[in-house]
C-alpha cells in the first residue's frame, strides 16, 4: 500500500501567463504558494486482477482503458500499472471548482503513488512535467502549468515559463519571521460558487492575442512581488494582488461577477491590501492579503462567506506511507 499527500495551492500573481498560447512566445511568470490543505491518494494491491477506483463514485473494471476517471486512466497508462490495484482519492477541500488546483494535485499525487508502487522514485520536476503531459496533452484540458509545479514542489514558488517550453522553478526561502508574517496576512473565503474552469480558460486561451497588454502586466507584477518578497518587502504582495486583479478580471467574461466584485471591494474598503479570486475565477475562493489589525473588519464585511484558515506548506507531494509485501508469501 502506498499513500501520497499532495498540497493544494493558491495562485498569487501572474495566473494566465502560464497558458502555452502566451508563454511560448512571450514568456510567463507566476508566483504561487502551496497551502496546508491536501489531496491524498491511496494505491493498494489487490488479490485479483480487477481495478477498483474510489472517488466521488466507485468504478470496478477489468481493463485500464475502461476507466471513466481520465486522470487515473492516463496515470496508470503512463506508469505501467495495468491491473490488480485499488486506487482511492481523498481531499481536504471538495475538488469541483475550488480554484485551488485540486485536479493537478490529484494528478501529481496519482503519479507519485503509482510510480512508488512500481518501485520507482521520481523527482518533483518529473512529477510536474508528467502531470502537465497528462492534463494538457492527453486530456486536452485548456489549462496552464502552474498548478502541477506548485503541487510537486510545494513552498513559495517563483515559476518561469518559456519562451518556448522551458520551465524554471525558483523557490523563495523567506526568513522564518517573514514567512510567518506573510502566512498570517493571507486569508481565504469561500464564495459559495463552484464552477468548471475549462470554459473560462478556454475563453482566455482564445483571447490571448487581444490581451497581450494585460498578460504582460500580470507577468511583470509576479516578478515585482517575487523580488519584493526576496528583498524583505512583504507589502509588495498585497500591492501586486490589488493591481493584478484589475488585469485578471479583463481576461475573460466569466472571471468575475457582481458578487465577486462586491466582495473584493468590501475587503479592500475594510483595510485589506489586496484581494482576488483564486484559480481561473468565476467562483471558488477569494484570496485576501490583509494586515492583522484589519482582519476582524474584513471578516465582518465578508460575514456571508465561510473562512478557510490556511498556512503555507513548504513541502510538495510526498509519500507518507509505503508498505511493499508479496501477497503470495
Amino acid at each position: 500500500m502506498i499513500i501520497t499527500q499532495t498540497p493544494l495551492r493558491i495562485g498569487l500573481v501572474g495566473g494566465g501567463t502560464d497558458l502555452p498560447g502566451y508563454y511560448r512566445e512571450h514568456g510567463g511568470r507566476v508566483l504561487n504558494a502551496a497551502i496546508d490543505k491536501y489531496v491524498y491518494v491511496v494505491v493498494k494491491q489487490r488479490f485479483d486482477d480487477e481495478i477498483y477506483v474510489n472517488y466521488s463514485r466507485k468504478e470496478i473494471v477489468s481493463r485500464v482503458e475502461d476507466l471513466e476517471h481520465e486522470l487515473v486512466r492516463e496515470a496508470m497508462h503512463m506508469t505501467g500499472v495495468r491491473s490488480g490495484v485499488e486506487i482511492t482519492t481523498l481531499a481536504d477541500i471538495p475538488s469541483a471548482g475550488s480554484g485551488l488546483g485540486s485536479s493537478s494535485s490529484v494528478t501529481v499525487g496519482l503519479l507519485h503513488a503509482l510510480f512508488a508502487y512500481q518501485g520507482r522514485q521520481v523527482t518533483a520536476e518529473e512529477l510536474a512535467d508528467r502531470a502537465c503531459a497528462i492534463e494538457i496533452d492527453r486530456c486536452r484540458k485548456p489549462i496552464g502549468k502552474q498548478d502541477q509545479y506548485a503541487a510537486a514542489f510545494g513552498g513559495l514558488c517563483d515559476l518561469h515559463f518559456g519562451p518556448g517550453d522551458a520551465v524554471g522553478v525558483e523557490q523563495i526561502d523567506l526568513p522564518r519571521a517573514d514567512w510567518r508574517k506573510l502566512q498570517d496576512e493571507l486569508m481565504l473565503f469561500f464564495t459559495g460558487i463552484t464552477r468548471s474552469a475549462d470554459t473560462i480558460l478556454g475563453e482566455q486561451n482564445a483571447n490571448v492575442g487581444s490581451k497581450l497588454s494585460q498578460l504582460g502586466q500580470l507577468r511583470d507584477l509576479a516578478g515585482e512581488a517575487a523580488d519584493g518578497l526576496r528583498g524583505g518587502d512583504l507589502s509588495a504582495l498585497g500591492t501586486a494582488l490589488r493591481k493584478s486583479w484589475e488585469a485578471k478580471r479583463s481576461l475573460a467574461s466569466g472571471v468575475s461577477n457582481q458578487q465577486i466584485d462586491e466582495a473584493v471591494d468590501a475587503a479592500l474598503s475594510a483595510g485589506a491590501s489586496g484581494a482576488k479570486v483564486t484559480g481561473a475565477g468565476g467562483g471558488g475562493f477569494l484570496l485576501v492579503s490583509c494586515p492583522l489589525e484589519h482582519q476582524q473588519a474584513v471578516r465582518a464585511r465578508l460575514a456571508g462567506m465561510k473562512e478557510l484558515p490556511i498556512k503555507l506548506e513548504r513541502l510538495g507531494s510526498r509519500i507518507i506511507f509505503n508498505v511493499h509485501r508479496d501477497i503470495w508469501s
